[in-house]
């Protein structure tokens, strides 16, 4: 093969895998495809805070002795990945996407790269974010995120680069953070696949978790095999965080079957028809339900009224607990080294009285109480992952300086994501088509507590029947200049 190939980068994480196993792929070979493809566009994309070339590449051929000599260890031995760059990593800057943390190199790895590691995959590089895994900000220390299908377009928020390098056959699969929809929006931008798991499904022990009630670590990638792959491996309980769970991992990859027939499937009205929901989404949104009738599903329309009050009680919650863990040693004592967009968020979090919180946390029960209500009458519930096309980087920006631009900007942006977050519950963001302009469109499925596998084979079912997964953005269109 020629380790140039975009077909070999572009080929799915399972693909890869199962060549690699056959011996008929080398993982060196599959490596330095990704990181020829890496220098080359990296400049532009700003998807990699740090790549990781020399050990990667040493891994590699450390890979392919084992796999030669009979050690292989699983669909992900010898397979590149990423991980958004709050996760910690031993030897390895780990930035949180701040000038302030630049030179931060912690001595231990995440519980989720010791596991990826266990598996035998590769790590390739620490992936861009908005500062400190928060949205909104404006100017990026390294460099500003860029969307592979069109460079002057947002790739979404916040694992912005966890998004951008699956989608430009930068690696096989990468790591993010959800809170609020950190994995699942730029999934959506990028086209590709990204799941926010139930919470407690993953550890995030060595992570930095600062919305301790509601962050989620999963996986990104081209398609929801891939996905079902990295969750399986990254899954299960670890004494080193008390919030993960020590409900059974079941085998996602059994799932995976095609077969949606008889499953009732809720489509949410809230989230799919509201007023400035654009025009290109509700259309493909409605093909998607009658591509999932077509595979023998029951599709009925749900409402879940709440679901609007989700972003403002979001904001309200995971704002204030992340200001609360970084009030003392950030924001009063690095006030000016923070970006803009971050500090007047985390300020503003920091502002919410203790009565207004505490209210709030009693409101998000109600919302997840109406999200688990409808999962009892539906197996699945669907809905746009965003909706609206990626929008223009200088016009996603979150300056609100009106009504209308609250609307538009803050909870129409959210208002898809959020419900789910509160609930708790595993969302999986996967492609559903492209504007006009080109840009990705994308369907989001949710499911029960723990029920990852449904999700999936909902997931599966509906990609296999559609042909948006197999497109890729052409990356030799983009001019090769630092961005």
């Amino acid at each position: 093969m020629n380790p140039n190939s975009a077909d070999l980068t572009y080929m799915s994480a399972a693909e890869q895998g199962r060549l690699i196993r056959d011996r008929k792929l080398s993982p060196v070979e599959l490596m330095q495809s990704c990181l020829a493809r890496i220098e080359r566009w990296n400049p532009v994309l700003r998807a990699y805070i740090t790549v990781c070339a020399d050990s990667a590449l040493a891994e590699a051929r450390a890979a392919e002795r084992d796999i030669i000599a009979g050690r292989w260890r699983g669909p992900l031995h010898g397979l590149p990945f990423g991980v958004k760059d709050q996760l910690n990593t031993k030897g390895i800057k780990t930035t949180l996407g701040s000038r302030m943390l630049g030179d931060n190199v912690p001595d231990h790895d995440a519980a989720v790269i010791e596991k990826l590691r266990a598996a035998g995959a590769i790590l390739i590089g620490k992936e861009n974010l908005h500062e400190f895994g928060k949205g909104g900000t404006i100017d990026f220390a390294y460099g500003q995120p860029r969307n592979p299908w069109n460079i002057e377009h947002n790739p979404a928020s916040s694992s912005s680069g966890s998004g951008i390098a699956p989608a430009a056959g930068f690696t096989s699969g990468s790591l993010g953070e959800d809170t609020g929809g950190s994995i699942r929006s730029p999934a959506a931008a990028n086209g590709i696949v990204g799941l926010r798991p139930t919470f407690g499904r993953v550890s995030r022990w060595g992570g930095v978790m600062y919305g301790w009630t509601a962050d989620t670590i999963g996986p990104l990638t081209r398609t929801v095999e891939d996905n079902a792959l990295f969750l399986q491996a990254i899954a299960g309980h670890d004494p080193r965080d008390p919030l993960t769970s020590t409900w059974p991992v079941p085998d996602y990859a059994k799932a995976l079957t095609g077969n949606i027939s008889g499953l009732k499937i809720g489509v949410v009205r809230e989230l799919c028809w509201p007023d400035g929901a654009h025009p290109e989404v509700t259309a493909a949104m409605r093909a998607a339900t009658a591509v999932m009738t077509g595979l023998g599903a029951t599709i009925r329309e749900i409402s879940l009224p709440k679901a609007k009050y989700a972003v403002p009680l979001q904001l309200l919650t995971s704002d204030s607990d992340i200001a609360a863990m970084m009030l003392k040693h950030w924001l009063r004592t690095h006030w000016h080294d923070m970006d803009t967009g971050t500090r007047t968020r985390l300020a503003a979090g920091a502002l919410i009285p203790a009565a207004v919180y505490h209210r709030a946390m009693r409101a998000r029960v109600l919302v997840r109480r109406e999200v688990l209500a409808a999962l009892q009458d539906c197996d699945v519930l669907v809905c746009p992952s965003s909706l609206s096309p990626p929008g223009r980087i200088d016009a996603t920006r979150e300056t609100v300086d009106s009504p209308e631009a609250m609307q538009k900007k803050v909870l129409l942006r959210r208002i898809s994501t959020y419900p789910f977050s509160m609930a708790n519950v595993p969302a999986l963001a996967l492609p559903m088509g492209f504007s006009k302009a080109g840009l990705p469109l994308s369907l989001q499925v949710a499911g029960k507590p723990f029920a990852e596998e449904t999700v999936f084979r909902v997931g599966h079912a509906y990609e296999q029947a559609t042909p948006w997964h197999a497109r890729h953005p052409d990356l030799a269109k983009i001019a090769v200049t630092p961005g």
